[in-house]
Order: structure tokens, then C-alpha cells, then sequence
């Protein structure tokens, strides 16, 4: 809905013309002294109010002969005929539950008497503000022929709003506006016989059964000037034309919050004594229609809508424009020069759009521009110096752009600046002494650019100053006390640069008591905890990687019931913390010297201290005197001993990390908590069992990670629930059995499967071909047999119609997550992936029992990284299409059994880093183009005899044109000789077997000899193999007794 100061000015006419249409009228508002009411009149009162609920009493006054004399009625000074009756707001303050957002009370209940009717002269009636409660609209007011004003917006009627009071001809204002929708329309035709209507507000009222006809209702009314629509449920399309369009007086529309499914109509753009358009949060699409003939527009609201195109050239030529909103949504190319015209703007906000290009130089000339917002676009370039000359500019926000380039010095200029937003740009540069000059400033924020440079002292300068954010930048030199001398308003600081140091004495007494401090990535003069925070009152503070090497000191923690935020880490904090219970906040004190027992903070919700020497067990109790805990994080410290059962009481757990310690025993079973999202146990000693039915209690689960325990068992169906899991790290136990078909069935959210170096048996499924997010698979280290499935080559996450890569998924309840590890060695040495793990593609089933051929079809997986199929026996040929994989950097096919020359085509994957193609049976020539000849390790090719070339010392025989001879070559040039030579081979065998058995056959004699002469050998072999037998039995005997 517009604001009040967009709606005023168009309401000034509207009321002007009430005004000249009740001039009458206004001379007889004094009660006249000469002329009393007419009794029907008062009758007519006196049944109205008896038939109204007044309990408070409202309507007290309603006493005596003379009616004209009663509060909220007056007459006629002409006829003494009752011609108002305003009751707007009868109730007051009192029913206004506004502040509380409760629903609004009214004070006057029953049932309306029609003995309104005989208000024969009424002109004016006015119910509105929470006066009647729960009623439909009575049908008599449509009896009430003389009413020129009627308001009945938020009185509290309900239900559908009579079409009678189309009979009300002489109507030049309505407003029926409602607050809660609970009235509605099954039609609007009636509206055309309010042929003298000037105002009509149906705000909130549902009109979503007049969808189809209201447009042409509304062109009904030729003398309308103000037209409220808003949050009515209207939907589908507007017509794209009219046959005729009336609405030629309308100054004022809004169509705000509904729901068309269209492209914005021409016709809207061509009523050009439109003074106020707004069109915001209706779902609009297409491009912004020509707005030139717009000549009077001072309002134009066309935000959070799907609109696209190019930034329409013709809003130059509004020159009366004041206000203009186009924020959310999808315009692109630049803004055109012609901008510079609109020199009567004051807001403009063009945030959350496609827009690109720098901006032009002629938006100085904008003089009168209160507000600009052009922040989440694309824009780049450098800023104007012109961008000085908007000498009445409050607010400036150009955060996340592209903007290049220095800061000029003209933003000096800007001394009426209150709020200075330029984060998540690529301005360089130093920062600008004249930023001193912006004595207005109260907001300034220059995070995440890559400026650089000294901090200026100037900024100690701006007095009003409250929020300062300096994050992320390349900032240099020493940041002291002169900087904050005068900031004296100072609430938030927010600073970080490698290159910064922060250099402040141990006496320095801040001038300001800021309740908000960050400073991170800095270097503190003083290894020794900061005392200047014990004069500032702490809600939240960060101090990472800041060099502080020392204990916490007690007032540090005396101020802790104050804290919402507390993070200390990356330092070197060291000793004991101690236990508090009134202690309420997020605690990151990771990667510290932190030692002890893990402290027990009852009212604590995200406990982050991993990375510390925390010792001994964790307390068994911690469950229950931790009950607001949200996320803990325990990992890489020395705790030893069992998981407490009391985590599982824990309902509010979302995440919980004990990864690399030493504990020992089974998981617990029965979580009740059902919001757990991540579990990391970890490189720990933890044995037993998989906990059966973990995910039927935990259905949001996404993260588990049990890898390197001593975890064993078959999974059974213990996981078949977990159909949110993102990441399934199994890797490192003594699991059995066969994976089950089930991973691939029902998890399909899986993008990382690693249950490599397990006891796994039998084949691999084919059902994980279906895991179409799949990017991480190891199932290296087993006893997996079979071949390799075909199908694996349609993993679609590693082809290039998976798309981009998935993200981590987000954990809403869990601010400041950091990003998941997981341990992988697809280069042969293990790495810890953290913030790339969504890029990391990589398939291991090294070191099993595999057989058969690779297969073709992985020839698809064009977005792999690494594969490695080592240590098995696989047979067949390297497929001559692997050079298809050209992102892959990895491929380890050693220990096979795999024959046949290495395929050309394997020289066009340019990004192959590590190859490993020893002990095979690969023969022929190595090539040596592109990345081949930067494999000069022997070792990468050795155990492959039929080889040749470097880095091998074995020298490829050559042809007399000098090339190296392909076995493959030779066969096919000297095919036929090869042919004869088997045939004359062949009848060689068969004469010459013929020839010694034939004999035997034929010949008796000859057969007895050559057969005894066999038995003799044979006999003779039997003795020397028993006695070598025997004598090497006798020297084991002896050995042994010599033991």
C-alpha cells in the first residue's frame, strides 16, 4: 500500500471537489438555533440507536426534542432535515488494539435499524473505524437515494456487500475498505449505475469472484479521480486492450498486493492525468509499457513484481515524477542517460534488479533526490564524480554491485548523508579524507571491497556516527584511539584486514559505549585480553584471529548475562572456563588452548569449542543441564569415555560434532529430539552397532559422518528412513555384508556416498545409478566383486546435465555454521574438504575384487575429477573415448589386468594432473603430447612389458619413416600373410599328429613299447618326488627341535 506522504497530495483534489459539491452542505454544518429537527427525523434516530448494542454508552447525548443538537448529527440550516451522521471512529482510542497487533473490538453491537431509510435528506453517513461489530452491510442503504459519502471501511461489517447500493446514483465517494478480509463481492457490475463516483476504496475486499469483469466496471465511471484496490484477491489477466477507455479524470490507482498473471496493459499507461500508480506485489511480467504520455505522474510503484526487459528510456520524460520504485525484480541493461531528467525526484529505489553498466554521469543532476537505492544489481564502472552534486541526499545504498574503482573525493560533498551502504563491491583505492566532511552520517558501511590504504583519522570526525562496518577489506597500517576520539554515538564496530593493526593502550577508555564489536583477521599490538571492554555494555562481540594470548579475565565473565554473541576464536586463549549459570548466548571459543572439563552453561544454545584441550569425559549430566542447547561442537580435543545418553533428551539439537577425540564405547540409542540435522562422530573408538532406526526419529537428518571407528554389523535397513541425507561417511569401520539396494531407492538426496575401507561383500548395486545428485562415491577398500555397472556412467550430477553444483544446505537455526569437512584422497593423499566439497567429484572403488571391463559409458561423466579403479582385476582396454573426461585431473587404473595401447585420446585431458597406469598389461607406444610429457615418473607406466618410450627406458622399435611401430598397424597391413601362415601351421599339426598316433594305432607292438615306456617314467618321477619330500620334512623337524 502507498505510504501516507505518496497519497496525500492525490487525495487534495478529490477533496477539493467534495468540498465545491458541499457548499450547501457546509454552510448548514452549525446547528441551526431557529429551525428543529423533524420528529421523523429523530424517530429515525432514536430507532437506530435502540437498536444498537451501546454499552459504554457512545450515543449518551442522543436525548431531548431537538436531534440537530445531538453529538455526531447535523441538519440541514436551510430545512432542519437531518443531512450527516458521522459515527467514524465512535469508539476511540480504546478499541484500537493496533500497538498489540490483536484484532480491533467495536463498541457498538446489534443489528442496524432500517429506520435509516427515513432519513429522507441524508447526504453523508459514516460508520467507519470499528464501529459495528460482526454484521453484514444491511441492503436498506441502498434506499438512501439522496447519499452523496458513504464510509463504511473498517467498521467491522462482514460478510458480502450488498449490490443495492448501486442504486445510490447520486454517490461521488465510497469506501468500503475492510482490515481483516472477512467482507466480499460475487459482482461489480453494480458499480456502473455510481455514475457520479469520484472515490472508491475496496481495500481488502475479496474480489476474486469478479475476476473477470471488474476492469469493465470500472471503465464505467468516467468521473473517477481515486481508485484503491488493494490486497483484494483479484487474479489472472488483465485485458491487454479496451474498446473504449472512460476513466479520463483518474488521478489516483492502486492494484497493489494481488495476483495477475500478466503483462502490464498498455491502456493503463495511456490515462494521462494519472498522478499515483501503484502497481507493487501483483505479480506483473513482460516489460515496463511506454509511461511518456504520464505527463503529471508524481508517483510511480512497481516494486517486488516479475517484470524484465530493458530500464524503459520514456521515465526520463516524467518530470514531475517524486517517487519511483521499481525494486524486485528482473530489468536489465543500464540506466540511460535521460535518468538526469527526472530533477523533481526525491525516492528513487531500483534495488533487486538485472541492471548492469556504470552509472551515468547525469544522475547529478537529480538535485532534489532524497533516497537512492540501487543495491543488489550488477552494476559496474567507477562512481561519478557527479555523484557529489546530490547535495540533499539521506540514504545512498549501491551495496552489492560490481562498482570498480576509487571512491571519489566528491562523496565529501554529501553532507546531508545519514546512511552510506557500499558492501560487496570491487572498490579500491584508498579511502578519501573528505569522508570527514559527511558530518550527517550516522550509518557508514565499506564492507567486503577491496579497499585499501590507511584508515583515515577524518573518521573520527563524524560525530553522529553509529554504525561503522570496515569489514573485509585489504586495509594497512595501525588503527589507534585518534580514530574513535569524537565517535562518541558509536553502538556498532565492525573491522577486519590482515594488514590492519589495532594498536590501543590498556588504559585507552573508549568515548563510546558500543554494545555491538567485531574485529577479526586483525593483529592486536597487545597479546594481553583487551581491557578497554570493560567500560563498553556487550550484547555481542567478536574477536577472531585478533593475537590474543592470554586467560579470560573474571569481569569479562561477570558481564556475560548481557552477551547474546560471544565468539573468541582463533586466538590463544588459554586455562579453565568457568560454569555459569545465568550465561544465555551463542559461544565460539574454537581453536584455542582452552583446557579443563567442558563446562556446563544451562542456558547456552550454541556451544562451539572444538579445537581446544578440553579433557576428560563429557558430562554425563550435560543433557539435562544443557536443555537449551541448539548446536554443540566438541571436536578435536582429548575427551575420552562414553557419549552421554542424556544428548538424546536434548529436543532442541539441531547439530552435534565430536569428531577426533578418543571416545569410546556404542551411540546411544532413542533420540528424542526430531530436529537433528548433523551428526559427526568421527575418528573416535567408538564400536558396536549402527543404531537401528536413527532416522525414523530424526527425519530431518542430512549430515552423518561415522567414519574411522571401529563401528561393524550390517546396515540392514537402519538407514532406509534417512531420505534427507546429504552426506553418508561410513568409511573406516569393519561394516558387512552387502550394500544395500536401498541407498539408491530411497535415498535420493544423497550427494556424497563414502563407505570405502569396510568388509563389504558382493556386488555393487545398480540402484546407485539413481542417486542423480551424486558427486562423491567410494566404496574403495572392500571385497566388492562383479563389474563395474554400466548405468554408473549416467550419475547425472557428474554429466553436464547435472547442472551446477548443489550447495550445502542451509541451516536456518544454526547461525555462523561452518562449512562441513570430509576427508577424501582422490590424489592419492588424503585432504580435508571443507567450502569446495559441493565441487569435488570423485568416484574410488580401488582395492576390491572387481572384474570385466571398464565400462564405456563413463565416458559421459564429463565433470569428474578424479577416478580411481586400482588394486583390482579388471580386464579389456583403457575405452577409447576416455579422453572425453577432460576436467578429470585424477585417474589411478594400476594393479589390473587391463591390455591394449593407451587410447590417444587420452592426450586431450588437459587438466589430468596424476595418472597412475602400472602393473598392466598395456603395451605399444606412451604418448607424449599435452599433459603426457610432464609424466616423466618411470614408476607411473613400470609393470607394463609391452610398453615402450619415455619415461620408460625400453625405446619404441621404429618404421623406416622413422615412427614408432604400432602393433595394431602391422596387422593390418601384413593381414593376409598372418592368414596363410595359420592355415600351413595348422595342417602341419594335423600331419605330423596323424603321423605318431596313426602308428600306435595301427601298429600293436609300437603301441605296448610307448606305453610301458610312460609307465617307466612316470614311476620314476613318483620315487624322486616322495624323496625330495621326505628329506625336506626332516630338515622342518629338526629346525623346529633346534627351537
Amino acid at each position: 500500500m502507498a505510504s501516507n506522504k505518496t497519497s496525500f497530495r492525490p487525495l487534495l483534489p478529490v477533496f477539493l471537489i467534495l468540498l465545491t459539491e458541499y457548499v450547501l452542505l457546509t454552510v448548514s454544518l452549525a446547528n441551526s438555533s431557529d429551525l428543529a429537527c423533524f420528529e421523523e427525523d429523530r424517530k429515525a434516530l432514536v430507532e437506530f440507536k435502540q437498536s444498537l448494542d451501546d454499552r459504554v454508552p457512545r450515543l449518551s447525548s442522543w436525548k431531548g426534542e431537538d436531534c440537530c443538537n445531538w453529538t455526531r448529527v447535523r441538519c440541514s440550516n436551510q430545512t432542519g432535515h437531518v443531512i450527516e451522521l458521522d459515527l467514524s471512529n465512535v469508539c476511540g482510542e480504546e478499541s484500537d488494539n493496533a500497538a498489540t497487533g490483536a484484532p480491533m473490538s467495536a463498541c457498538l453491537g446489534g443489528e442496524l435499524s432500517p429506520s435509516l431509510v427515513n432519513l429522507t435528506h441524508l447526504e453523508y453517513l459514516n460508520l467507519s473505524g470499528r464501529t459495528i461489530r460482526g454484521i453484514p452491510i444491511p441492503s436498506f442503504i441502498g434506499s438512501l437515494k439522496k447519499l452523496r459519502y458513504l464510509d463504511l471501511s473498517h467498521s467491522g461489517f462482514v460478510g458480502m456487500v450488498p449490490p443495492h447500493l448501486g442504486n445510490l446514483s447520486e454517490l461521488i465517494y465510497l469506501d468500503l475498505s475492510t482490515t481483516y478480509s472477512d467482507m466480499w463481492v460475487s459482482d461489480l457490475r453494480w458499480l456502473s449505475g455510481l455514475s457520479s463516483l469520484r472515490f472508491l476504496g475496496l481495500e481488502m475486499l475479496n474480489l476474486s469472484q469478479a475476476t473477470d469483469h471488474w476492469v469493465h466496471a470500472i471503465n464505467t465511471l468516467p468521473s473517477l479521480l481515486e481508485l484503491h484496490f488493494s490486497f483484494c484477491e483479484l487474479h489472472g489477466s488483465l485485458p491487454q486492450s479496451l474498446p473504449h477507455l472512460n476513466l479520463t479524470s483518474l488521478l489516483v490507482i492502486d492494484l497493489s498486493s494481488n495476483e495477475f498473471q500478466s503483462s502490464l496493459p498498455q491502456w493503463l499507461f495511456n490515462i494521462s492525468t494519472l498522478v499515483t500508480v501503484d502497481f507493487s506485489s501483483t505479480g506483473f511480467t513482460g516489460s515496463i509499457p511506454d509511461v511518456s504520455l504520464l505527463k503529471d505522474l508524481e508517483t510511480l510503484e512497481l516494486q517486488r513484481n516479475s517484470l524484465s526487459g530493458p530500464f524503459p528510456t520514456s521515465i526520463g520524460n516524467l518530470l514531475h515524477l517524486q517517487s519511483l520504485h521499481l525494486s524486485e525484480n528482473s530489468i536489465s541493461g543500464s540506466l540511460p542517460a535521460s535518468i538526469g531528467n527526472l530533477v523533481q525526484l526525491e525516492i528513487m529505489d531500483l534495488s533487486k534488479n538485472k541492471l548492469s553498466g556504470p552509472l551515468p554521469t547525469s544522475i547529478g543532476n537529480i538535485f532534489h533526490l532524497d533516497s537512492l537505492d540501487l543495491s543488489e544489481n550488477s552494476i559496474s564502472g567507477s562512481l561519478p564524480i557527479s555523484i557529489g552534486n546530490l547535495l540533499q541526499l539521506r540514504t545512498l545504498d549501491l551495496s552489492q554491485n560490481t562498482i570498480s574503482g576509487p571512491l571519489p573525493a566528491s562523496i565529501g560533498n554529501l553532507v546531508q548523508l545519514e546512511t552510506l551502504k557500499l558492501s560487496k563491491n570491487k572498490l579500491s583505492g584508498p579511502l578519501p579524507m573528505s569522508v570527514g566532511n559527511l558530518s550527517h552520517l550516522n550509518s557508514l558501511d565499506l564492507s567486503s571491497n577491496m579497499i585499501n590504504g590507511s584508515i583515515p583519522t577524518s573518521i573520527g570526525q563524524l560525530t553522529k556516527l553509529t554504525t561503522l562496518n570496515l569489514l573485509s577489506n585489504h586495509w594497512e597500517g595501525t588503527i589507534s584511539e585518534s580514530h574513535f576520539e569524537n565517535l562518541t554515538r558509536l553502538a556498532d564496530l565492525k573491522l577486519s584486514s590482515k594488514s590492519l593493526v589495532f594498536n590501543v593502550s590498556q588504559e585507552w577508555i573508549p568515548s563510546f559505549n558500543t554494545s555491538f564489536i567485531t574485529i577479526q583477521d586483525c593483529q592486536f599490538v597487545s597479546p594481553t585480553f583487551p581491557a578497554w571492554l570493560r567500560s563498553q555494555f556487550i550484547a555481542y562481540i567478536v574477536l577472531s584471529n585478533v593475537g590474543i594470548s592470554d586467560t579470560i579475565p573474571e569481569w569479562f565473565w561477570r558481564n556475560s548475562p548481557h552477551m547474546s554473541w560471544l565468539d573468541l576464536s582463533n586466538n590463544q586463549l588459554r586455562g579453565k572456563l568457568p560454569n555459569l549459570k545465568h550465561f544465555e548466548a551463542y559461544v565460539n571459543l574454537k581453536n584455542n588452548y582452552l583446557e579443563g572439563s567442558v563446562p556446563l552453561w544451562p542456558n547456552v544454545t550454541y556451544l562451539k569449542l572444538g579445537g581446544n584441550r578440553f579433557s576428560g569425559t563429557i558430562p554425563s549430566n550435560i543433557g539435562q543441564e544443557m536443555l537449551k542447547l541448539i548446536s554443540l561442537d566438541l571436536s578435536r580435543n582429548s575427551l575420552s569415555g562414553s557419549i552421554p545418553r542424556s544428548l538424546t533428551k536434548l529436543k532442541s539439537l539441531t547439530s552435534i560434532d565430536l569428531s577426533r577425540n578418543y571416545l569410546s564405547g556404542s551411540i546411544p540409542k532413542n533420540w528424542n529430539g526430531s530436529g537433528v540435522e548433523t551428526i559427526d562422530f568421527s575418528n573416535n573408538n567408538l564400536s558396536g552397532q549402527f543404531p537401528p532406526n536413527l532416522c525414523s526419529q530424526q527425519p530431518s537428518l542430512f549430515w552423518l559422518r561415522l567414519s574411522n571407528n571401529n563401528l561393524s554389523g550390517d546396515l540392514g535397513s537402519s538407514l532406509q528412513n534417512c531420505q534427507n541425507l546429504y552426506t553418508l561417511d561410513l568409511g573406516g569401520n569393519k561394516f558387512s555384508g552387502v550394500i544395500p539396494q536401498w541407498i539408491g531407492q530411497d535415498l535420493q538426496s544423497l550427494h556424497l556416498l563414502l563407505l570405502g575401507e569396510n568388509k563389504f561383500t558382493g556386488s555393487i548395486p545398480h540402484q546407485l545409478c539413481a542417486l542423480s545428485r551424486l558427486h562423491a562415491l567410494d566404496l574403495s577398500h572392500n571385497k566388492l566383486s562383479g563389474s563395474i555397472p554400466r548405468c554408473l556412467g549416467n550419475l547425472t550430477q557428474l554429466t553436464n546435465s547435472g547442472g551446477m553444483p548443489q550447495p550445502f544446505p542451509s541451516l536456518e537455526d544454526t547461525p555462523d555454521m561452518e562449512p562441513w569437512h570430509i576427508d577424501l584422497d582422490p590424489k592419492g593423499v588424503e585432504y580435508e574438504y571443507t567450502t569446495i566439497l559441493p565441487l569435488v567429484n570423485t568416484i574410488d572403488l580401488s582395492g576390491n575384487n572387481l572384474s570385466g571391463e571398464i565400462p564405456e559409458e563413463m565416458r559421459s561423466l564429463s565433470t569428474l575429477g578424479s577416478l580411481n579403479l586400482s588394486r583390482n582385476i579388471l580386464t579389456g582396454k583403457i575405452p577409447k573415448d576416455m579422453g572425453s573426461l577432460k576436467q578429470l585431473q585424477t585417474l589411478d587404473l594400476s594393479c589390473n589386468h587391463i591390455h591394449g595401447s593407451i587410447p590417444t585420446s587420452m592426450t586431450y585431458m588437459t587438466s589430468l594432473s596424476k595418472m597412475n597406469l602400472s602393473y598392466n598389461d598395456l603395451s605399444g607406444p606412451i604418448p607424449s603430447t599435452n599433459q603426457f610429457h610432464t609424466f616423466n615418473d618411470p614408476s607411473l607406466f613400470e609393470g607394463n612389458l609391452g610398453l615402450c618410450g619415455a619415461p620408460l627406458p625400453t625405446q619404441c622399435s621404429t618404421s623406416p619413416n622413422g615412427n614408432p611401430e604400432v602393433e595394431e598397424d602391422e596387422d593390418e597391413e601384413g593381414g593376409s600373410e598372418k592368414i596363410w601362415f595359420y592355415v600351413i601351421a595348422a595342417m602341419g599339426f594335423i600331419l605330423g599328429f596323424w603321423a605318431v598316433f596313426g602308428s600306435l594305432v595301427l601298429k600293436r607292438s609300437w603301441r605296448h613299447a610307448y606305453f610301458k615306456l610312460v609307465d617307466k617314467m612316470k614311476d620314476r618321477l613318483v620315487v624322486v618326488i616322495t624323496l625330495k619330500w621326505m628329506a625336506c620334512l626332516q630338515r622342518m623337524t629338526k629346525q623346529e627341535r633346534q627351537q
